[in-house]
């Protein structure tokens, strides 16, 4: 066991032999943690809160009481492999919220980025790879496998299935069941998810110049098109834009996938 003396430690938490635990970091009571965690410095784990298996919590991330973070995936094919899960700086895990380890069929490491917010009750599953400054709201869950952009927001009680893949800065409205792949910066909504056009708020927000906006949306008119297929018209914008983020768009399309694409409405 290695805990540096700078931690701050309630008495009746568990630490069991093997864990590590940086300078400045804060445990409270009732929580446990287990013999291959290691939490960076300044990690504070409210009281309740379990952090369990191979798991690396990076620097700042808070844990708030009654989540579990690390456990074995709810896959039946999992059958007791090494698997990790890595989860970076300055995240806030919310009450109840469950991150699980992968599975040694979908690359044994599920990865949380940085500076993302997970409400309650919210879910990652096996194998999903989170980007940074993701907010997953109250009870939203990701399958195993899922691949999150950066900047994405995915509304409460939403589900998404596994390995889909939804682009940096896409939005996902309340209580929307997503099944196949998002285009960076898309608006998702409705009970079975539709792409509704552009998170504009989101791009706003951001700072993106207005010319870069513009170049979006007559992109996302031209796959709105039933001219030819959703693949087709993408190339054709891959040739012919000069937008650095139309470019990411039709890339994010153009890229292998397990998951056809949710089309643009018109």
């Amino acid at each position: 066991m290695a805990i540096d003396p700078s931690a701050h430690i309630h008495p009746s938490a568990v630490i069991e032999e093997g864990a590590e635990i940086g300078p400045d970091c804060r445990i409270g009571p009732f929580s446990v943690i287990g013999p291959r965690v290691r939490l960076a410095a300044g990690v504070e784990v409210k009281s309740h809160a379990i952090v369990t298996g191979l798991t690396e919590i990076g620097e700042g991330t808070q844990i708030f009481p009654f989540a579990n973070i690390g456990d074995v995936p709810q896959d039946l094919k999992y059958a007791g492999e090494e698997t990790r899960l890595v989860v970076g700086a300055r995240n806030r895990i919310r009450e109840g919220v469950t991150m699980n380890t992968g599975t040694r069929g979908g690359g044994g490491v599920t990865r949380v980025g940085d500076d993302c917010l997970f409400m309650t009750g919210a879910h990652v599953g096996h194998d999903a790879q989170v980007g940074n400054g993701v907010i997953l709201a109250n009870n939203a869950a990701l399958a195993g496998h899922c691949i999150i952009g950066d900047q994405v927001i995915i509304g409460g009680l939403s589900g998404i299935h596994q390995f889909v893949r939804i682009g940096k800065g896409a939005i996902i409205g309340a209580v929307t069941m997503v099944t196949n792949d998002v285009i960076p910066h898309g608006l998702v909504q409705g009970p079975r998810g539709v792409l509704d056009g552009l998170n504009l708020v989101g791009l706003k927000r951001r700072g993106v110049d207005r010319a870069e906006i513009s170049a979006l949306r007559a992109a996302y008119q031209a796959l709105a098109q039933d001219d030819d297929t959703f693949m087709e018209r993408a190339r054709r914008l891959a040739e012919e834009t000069d937008s650095p983020h139309v470019r990411e768009v039709v890339e994010f399309i153009l890229a292998e996938s397990d998951r056809s694409f949710l089309t643009p409405g018109r």
